[in-house]
């Protein structure tokens, strides 16, 4: 019978090399890729002399691929030697066509292609994924002491946080080698006749009982150190979550038990295999395996079962009442729980005018503009050039000006090359001429131009009074009266929170060849950049590498780029600390501030854990997330430590980055300090004037307020029944969270107000947020941080007394739903239902005032169309039952408390605000609904006295149809009230304007 000749994998000397060549060619243009993106990175880096942090995360990252892979791919290479070279002599052939023999064959006459290639690969493999664990080897290597021990074992803190991670990550490379290894040897032992599956049961030769007996001995004996460890990953346990983190009764009268019996047991089982190795049979490792397996099922799974169900569910509050104290501590401390102040708070649903009119440092600072609302109005009043622009988020901080401190709404005035158009998008406009922006923008918070008080007439009211800091105007930000405001001596910003990754920007050069860049619409020549930021770009190779990397041949062809050009590239405030600090997890919301004469940007850096020993896993993206935009959402990873250990700030002109540490104790910051000496400045050089601008970082003030629902209890028992328990509310301005169905509804976001929250008589810069009960709407607590470099970090609680009905506070959404259903507010129609406007609730500040709680809330209007911008319309008050609304919050606070309260408030300023290039909304064609009759006219005009008698008469209908619900009726009256509203517009005499005065002035006409 003829048989198929073997086939023939034997290449022609040409074909070898063309493939050879090939094989060059690819793996030239992956390794170019990599090393041109090295290189860049190491320019960069040198850019912010911060290499020692490049060349530490490179080398880390070699040591571990080249040690991690060998680890793996060399014990491979071993196990395939000891297999080929212990094969039987001779190898029985089931017939010519077994198929074991011609990949037998195959494998010999190219045995250094498998020897060396399989192994190769596999540690090149294992090699790469270990490069990513760059930061647990360097914790490890460099680890410090918490000077805290842990409950059950006595441990310092720092063996979970540095040494156990390591252990863990080793272990499970160690693992993987010997199942790598042992698979190995299977299949080479099976190909090279070692193992063989003819006959009753197969046959293993001697070799190769041995080998692979020895191999599952050595896995065994990593189970028995992974036993031995597994023992502290229990106060790590989350057996009772979503309760709480930690070793539970279960984990320390069960599961620790079995844990050392299983250690022993599986020392004892490794023998048994290693014994097996010389003896002729494996009977006494596969005894030794089952009672392994059998002893982890009963020991390790089963009797930990059975406890926690038949003993420690029906008595569990009283079970794990150690355990949860014990989360508590651990939580309170990994959070910076430990030193909250709380303060029994009154609550009080009533208060006189005298009382509130007391409380100046509160009232007169309330701030009315909301800094997530006001950036297109901030564009359009003081953006000026298409090219400028500001984040879809301004920010908040404190500045003293003339003397007198206060809250202002500041913004960077940055370069937005989105907004560039027509010829300006060309590469020499866009990367060399329009470089950078100009200016430091601020308004004060607590204030606007001039209150709206008649809607037919909106063209130059409800304006924040903004100012511009630039190369003209140094001291315009925040500048009142003519009296100078915020001096900035280098207003220039090419580093901004606008440019995007692949945005760079080219500066500099030789006047007469480069182009010159774009500065300020009166400059009278070319400007070119002076600074010590930016890559040089005055010799061929780097220009030749930044062509490749950014896919532009201008780069390298463009004489424009001459003797002193520079690039400047990863042009973001957090990118620039992220690249610098890797190690840090960077807070979403960077804000600029003027600090010495210089724009600076802030960026709040945290050092963070996810194996601090009993402390709360928490998930860092869900607990930041609320209803802001405009900042950076943070990943969900899982985290139960966290410090703001770190003030980073960079440079708006230079980009030059420096990291100041704020705790300089801080274990985990200590550790990376010996990482990288040297990079990380001491809290004592943070000079005066930046310390003035540090505000509390808004995602930790976010995670804490999400722990601190919880952790305010103090007994084990209320933890586990969840009796006090307090939720975060959710935003009341968001769609749809005033109704029942507002599970998907963000939380409401904390605020920063400039207060005397604490009670001691002097405004302090905070930020703050109400607590509610658990899943209602009332509020239990209010929660302030403090930002005053005196108090720093400070957190206050005020506590309501747990009382029902009548006597509660309405929290966020309750004063939110009586704010709507208000008369005033739903007589508004012209304002608020006008298909022409946009309605925009701003932020729900809430204040503690006067023994109870103030909630201010600006209503904003915007027209219907692409080029309108919002302004403030009216102010919503509550306090108690009572709702104020009016265009000041004077007027709305003399609403609720009674006549003369509002004198305490700061009154709009009365002037016209900035020009700009675009109208805002136009008055709408539907008159305004009053809320309270005009007066007659005496008897002098009949018109206007029938007017006013009309306009009565469908107020009063108007007040019952809305008593009795009836629809119908609501629609008659109003339709009534509008006819009467006409009627009395037209019968109102004409107003005689001033002498010399004219039609009121359209921003930008």
């Amino acid at each position: 019978m003829a048989t198929r000749p073997p086939v023939s994998l034997k290449l022609s000397r040409r074909s070898r090399i063309l493939l050879i060549i090939a094989a060059v060619i690819v793996l030239a243009l992956l390794l170019g890729v990599r090393l041109l993106d090295t290189y860049v990175d190491w320019l960069w880096f040198g850019e912010v002399h911060a290499r020692s942090v490049f060349t530490t995360e490179i080398l880390t990252r070699i040591v571990l691929f080249v040690a991690v892979g060998l680890l793996v791919g060399g014990t491979l290479a071993v196990s395939l030697i000891i297999a080929y070279r212990t094969r039987p002599v001779f190898v029985p052939v089931s017939g010519s066509d077994d198929p074991l023999s011609r990949y037998r064959s195959m494998i010999v006459s190219r045995i250094r292609l498998f020897g060396i290639g399989i192994p190769l690969i596999t540690g090149l493999i294992a090699g790469a994924s270990a490069m990513g664990d760059w930061q647990t080897i360097q914790l490890f290597l460099n680890g410090t002491s918490f000077g805290q021990k842990d409950p059950q074992f006595g441990l310092d803190i720092g063996f979970y946080a540095f040494t156990l991670p390591f252990v863990n990550w080793l272990l499970g490379w160690l693992f993987v080698t010997v199942v790598i290894s042992f698979f190995g040897a299977l299949i080479a032992h099976y190909i090279f006749g070692g193992i063989r599956l003819a006959g009753r049961g197969g046959q293993l030769a001697g070799p190769t009982r041995a080998q692979l007996a020895i191999t599952v001995g050595v896995f065994v004996l990593l189970k028995a150190a992974e036993y031995f460890f597994d023992r502290y990953n229990l106060l790590l346990s989350d057996r009772d979550m979503p309760l709480f983190n930690g070793a539970t009764y279960t984990d320390l009268n069960a599961v620790l038990p079995a844990k050392l019996i299983l250690l022993c047991i599986s020392v004892i089982c490794a023998i048994a295999f290693f014994a097996g190795a010389f003896l002729r049979n494996l009977q006494l490792p596969a005894i030794a395996l089952v009672l392994l397996i059998l002893s982890g099922v009963l020991v390790g799974v089963a009797w930990p079962a059975i406890l926690d169900q038949f003993s420690v569910k029906p008595n569990a509050n009283d079970k794990e009442a150690t355990s949860i104290q014990r989360n508590m501590d651990a939580t309170r401390s990994a959070f910076g729980l430990n030193n909250v102040k709380y303060e029994n708070y009154q609550g009080s649903n009533q208060a006189s005018s005298d009382a509130v009119k007391a409380d100046t440092g509160t009232v007169s600072n309330i701030r009315l503009l909301d800094p997530n609302v006001l950036s297109d109005t901030y564009t359009q009043l003081v953006g000026g050039q298409n090219y400028y622009g500001f984040p879809a988020k301004l920010d908040i901080d404190r500045y003293t000006v003339g003397g007198t401190t206060q809250d202002y709404i500041v913004a960077a005035k940055e370069i937005k090359t989105d907004g560039l158009a027509g010829n300006q998008t060309n590469w020499i406009n866009k990367h060399l001429v329009y470089t950078h922006g100009n200016g430091f923008v601020a308004a004060p918070a607590n204030t606007i131009n001039r209150a709206v008080t008649d809607v037919s007439d909106t063209s130059t009211a409800g304006y924040p009074i903004v100012g511009t800091s630039d190369t003209n105007n140094p001291t315009g930000a925040g500048a009142v009266g003519g009296k100078p405001g915020i001096e900035v001596d280098q207003p220039r910003i090419y580093y901004g929170e606008l440019a995007d990754e692949n945005d760079y920007a080219i500066v500099g050069g030789t006047p007469g060849k480069a182009p010159g860049e774009s500065d300020s619409p009166t400059q009278k020549a070319p400007y070119f950049y002076q600074g010590t930021g930016g890559v040089p770009l005055d010799n061929w190779f780097n220009r030749l590498a930044f062509a490749a990397n950014y896919g532009e041949r201008n780069i390298l062809f463009s004489d424009a780029i001459s003797d002193g050009s520079k690039i400047m590239y990863n042009r973001a405030p957090r990118d620039r600390v992220s690249k610098v600090a890797p190690w840090l997890t960077l807070d979403g919301d960077p804000y600029p501030a003027v600090v010495d004469g210089k724009i600076v940007w802030i960026v709040d850096g945290y050092t963070t854990l996810n194996n601090y020993p009993y402390a709360q896993q928490t998930q860092l993206g869900e607990a930041t997330n609320d209803s802001l935009n405009g900042v950076t959402r943070q990943a969900n990873n899982s985290i139960n430590y966290i410090r703001n250990s770190v003030k980073a700030t960079v440079d708006a002109f230079n980009g030059t980055v420096t990291l100041y540490s704020i705790d300089d104790k801080e274990p985990v910051l200590n550790a990376w300090e010996k990482v990288f000496p040297g990079l990380v400045k001491p809290s004592s050089d943070i000079s005066p004037d930046l310390r003035a601008h540090f505000r509390y970082p808004e995602d930790l003030f976010k995670v804490q307020r999400e722990l601190l629902a919880r952790y305010h209890v103090d007994n084990p028992q209320q933890f586990y029944a969840q009796q006090s328990f307090w939720s975060v509310p959710q935003d009341p301005t968001e769609d749809g969270s005033a109704t029942t169905a507002a599970a998907n509804v963000a939380n409401q976001p904390g605020y920063y107000v400039l207060a005397d929250a604490a009670g001691e008589g002097t405004p302090t810069f905070q930020l703050t947020s109400g607590l509610t009960g658990l899943q209602r709407q009332y509020l239990a607590s209010w929660m302030s941080v403090s930002s005053d470099p005196q108090d720093y970090g400070t957190i206050r609680v005020l506590r309501l007394p747990t009382t029902t009905g009548a006597n509660q506070v309405d929290g966020p959404v309750q004063v939110q739903n009586r704010f709507q259903s208000d008369q005033q507010v739903a007589q508004d129609r012209t304002l608020l239902n006008n298909p022409n406007v946009i309605p925009i609730y701003g932020n729900m500040i809430t204040l503690p005032v006067a023994d109870g709680f103030l909630y201010v809330e600006p209503v904003y209007i915007r027209q219907r169309n692409q080029t309108s911008y919002p302004q403030l319309a009216r102010i919503l008050v509550s306090f108690g039952s009572k709702v104020g609304y009016a265009p000041t919050l004077n007027e709305a606070l003399d609403q609720v408390f009674g006549k003369g309260t509002g004198v305490a408030a700061t009154t709009p300023n009365e002037t016209s605000p900035p020009s700009s290039s675009t109208n805002p909304p136009t008055s709408p064609s539907t008159p305004t609904t009053p809320t309270t009759p005009p007066a007659n006219s005496g008897g002098a005009n009949p018109a206007l006295d029938k007017a006013v008698a009309d306009i009565q008469s469908a107020l009063a209908k108007l007040k019952a149809a809305q008593q009795s619900g009836n629809f119908a009726d609501q629609g008659a009256a109003l339709s009534a009230l509008d006819a009467a509203a006409k009627a009395y517009e037209s019968a109102k005499p004409p107003a005689t304007p001033p002498s010399g005065s004219g039609a009121p002035q359209q921003p930008g006409g």
